[in-house]
């Protein structure tokens, strides 16, 4: 399969925050004097619990599919596979002479059709990974649709890579329309020295259900979604999801710590064993793949896919590491500090790490899902309309699957499926303040589809490296409401170390996965790796970025990093999207950068960031952000937007809680 259909596939279910994990940051800073008069209320004032049964679930008849197991789903594939076949008898080979336009509009239309399916089965399935005849219809269409692309479309791609300059550059001068396409028909051409054979890459793709990676992923992902957790004294089993958020939104200590060993102790068996035969498995396959396709670096096929310079990265990377972990040890040992003098902690352990600060101002009830939706609708309203009125359509319209339930997909994701019938949102809701947040960010990502849907089917997905940047925004404009609405110091404090949380988790924690991710990726040329040996790397790039703990007679805040060592082995990103995830931190720090842009210059600002989400996959990064007088590729950027970002945030939050007494 060529790179850029593999892009695209990727990005159909763009993974953004799980409850723990992937949580994006708020890209803002405190400025309390920007803040207007308002009537003093709680900004997290408490609801009653909203019952599991009454939140709301997703609509997907808008896929014109009545269940997945309908007849009109093979009847739309056979349709798909003659399309297909016509349009190889029709074009294969005569590019030079026939119409490229029409061409990619006829690929078009039948990668639409080949989506909807796809598409259907995934959510459909996964709201029900313990249907195993759903799994198996989805197992069996994913091989139709894989011959279909191999046999009838890989070439497509292949050949319009090859294609003479100079017959391209008649064919925009002659062909009218063709223009739109461009950044489609560039990305295809950038792909060209890393492509294979038309036999090899046909034989790749129409093999990829059997015998590469995607059984054993979608083996363990399964595997994930079965795991039930029991807690000491409590009778009934748990789900993942809501162990995370029990252990995140406690402020005993003793409990928290319990909660991390039971998910800890629960993934050291048959899970861990389970993702280190797929990651294995996915790590061998790019070493393979770099090798072949002639890749220079180990990250460089994901920049590819991202029109990102591995020099970019590497600067990313390395600011980081030099800015970014000072802070971030600066931050928890002010939240050790907190947590010492309000719940009495003896110890920083790393179940401390998303500790709620409990000190006044800000309830930990649960929040129902009405009380969610108005907190987005007004933080969207507040910045953009437009958006606000985009989320809304999604909360009407049914697009949103809300509760956590088992057999659910873990964590959450917006799925663009395709112009017309996307977005969707998977999400996992238990009333927290980060399920809020997870909704605002969901929505960000269901916004940008919404604007770029005009760019078309081929062109409306992002780069990795733009595609959390109205997820981000979206909580960041949420946060931007709660905190102007504050009523204490206490309360400020307790919004601005949650946010805090949050961008070190984005930044900082997601580059210490990218390091896990080079050390594993580095090891498994040497052989498969074992459960053990990921422990070891696991371990090895949590020091590195968070310091040896304390206990050991290291620099870390963190006293002990006990029961953490088999946590590697529920991060899907691994699996699925190799080297994804320092698009989290790259997004983090250009909307931190971009909020601080628009702090001084708000005219015209919500048009210019409009038109960036709205370009979709048109623009690289470079040309996205230049009107907004940004340059990543500067050497100094990265730490520069650390240090205005992150920094000024750790900053604040020093100040008022020196302030209140928490810190000498």
């Amino acid at each position: 399969m060529p790179r850029y259909s593999r892009s695209i596939i990727s990005l159909l279910f763009t993974s953004s925050s799980s409850l723990t994990l992937f949580t994006a940051a708020f890209a803002s800073h405190h400025q309390s004097a920007s803040r207007p008069s308002l009537t003093c209320q709680s900004t997290m004032a408490p609801s009653a619990p909203t019952a599991e049964t009454s939140l709301p679930r997703w609509d997907l008849s808008r896929f014109g599919f009545e269940t997945p197991h309908h007849e009109g789903i093979d009847a739309h594939l056979d349709e798909t596979k003659k399309m297909a076949e016509k349009f190889k008898t029709k074009y294969e080979g005569k590019l030079n002479t026939l119409s490229l336009f029409d061409a990619i509009q006829e690929y078009e239309q039948i990668s639409i059709r080949s989506t909807l399916v796809s598409s259907y089965l995934h959510l459909s399935y996964d709201t029900s990974l313990d249907d195993d005849a759903l799994k198996k219809r989805k197992g069996a269409l994913s091989q139709t649709q894989s011959e279909i692309y191999g046999n009838n479309l890989e070439w497509f791609s292949l050949d319009v890579a090859e294609l003479d300059y100079a017959i391209l550059t008649s064919k925009y001068e002659n062909e009218e329309g063709l223009d739109k396409y461009k950044s489609f028909i560039e990305e295809l051409r950038r792909q060209k020295p890393h492509n294979l054979s038309k036999d090899v890459e046909r034989a790749l793709t129409v093999r990829s259900p059997y015998v590469g990676t995607r059984p054993l992923v979608s083996f363990f992902d399964k595997e994930l979604s079965l795991m039930r957790f029991k807690l000491d004294g409590d009778g009934e089993e748990i789900n993942m999801e809501v162990l995370l958020s029990k252990m995140q939104s406690s402020t005993d200590a003793a409990f928290r710590a319990e909660c991390l060993k039971t998910l800890n102790d629960g993934l050291s068996g048959s899970v861990a064993r389970t993702a280190a035969l797929s990651l294995s498995a996915v790590a061998g396959g790019w070493l393979i793949e770099n090798k072949e396709r002639k890749y220079e670096a180990l990250r460089s096929r994901r920049n590819l896919d991202n029109n990102c310079p591995d020099a970019v990265v590497d600067s990313l990377l390395d600011g980081v590491r030099e800015a970014g972990v000072p802070l971030c040890k600066r931050f928890y040992s002010l939240k050790k500090g907190i947590l010492q003098k309000t719940q009495g902690l003896d110890k920083l352990r790393w179940s401390d790490r998303n500790a709620p600060i409990d000190i006044g101002g800000v309830s930990n009830d649960k929040i129902s899902w009405g009380a969610a939706v108005e907190m987005v609708e007004r933080g969207y309203k507040k910045f953009s309309p437009t958006m606000a009125d985009m989320f809304m359509s999604m909360v009407n319209e049914k697009r949103i699957d809300v509760p956590a339930t088992n057999g659910k997909k873990g964590g959450a994701y917006c799925a663009g499926v395709v112009p017309g019938v996307g977005p969707f949102q998977l999400l996992n809701f238990d009333g927290t303040k980060q399920d809020v947040a997870t909704l605002a960010h969901e929505s960000g990502h269901g916004c940008h589809d919404i604007l770029a849907y005009k760019q078309g089917y081929l062109q409306y997905h992002p780069p990795l490296t733009l595609a959390e940047t109205a997820s981000i925004f979206g909580e960041m404009i949420v946060f931007r409401d709660l905190l102007a609405q504050s009523c204490s110091k206490e309360e400020e404090l307790t919004l601005l170390m949650s946010k805090i949380d949050d961008v070190v988790n984005s930044v900082v924690r997601q580059c210490s996965f990218d390091r896990f991710e080079e050390l594993v990726h580095s090891a498994r040329e040497n052989g498969e790796l074992s459960p053990d040996e990921l422990d070891e790397y696991w371990m090895q790039a949590l020091r590195e970025y968070y310091g040896r703990e304390s206990d050991a007679g290291g620099d870390s805040p963190f006293d002990s990093y006990e029961n953490t060592s088999h946590l590697w082995s529920y991060v899907p990103h691994f699996h699925h999207v190799p080297f994804y995830v320092y698009s989290y931190a790259f997004a983090d720090l250009v909307v931190g950068t971009l909020y601080n842009n628009f702090l001084t210059n708000k005219e015209g600002f919500e048009g210019r960031l409009l038109d960036l989400l709205s370009a979709g996959g048109t623009r690289d990064f470079a040309e996205a952000l230049s009107p907004f007088g940004l340059d990543p590729r500067s050497p100094t950027f990265w730490k520069d937007a650390i240090n205005a970002h992150l920094g000024e945030l750790v900053n604040e939050a020093e100040k008022i809680a020196k302030e209140l007494g928490y810190v000498e």
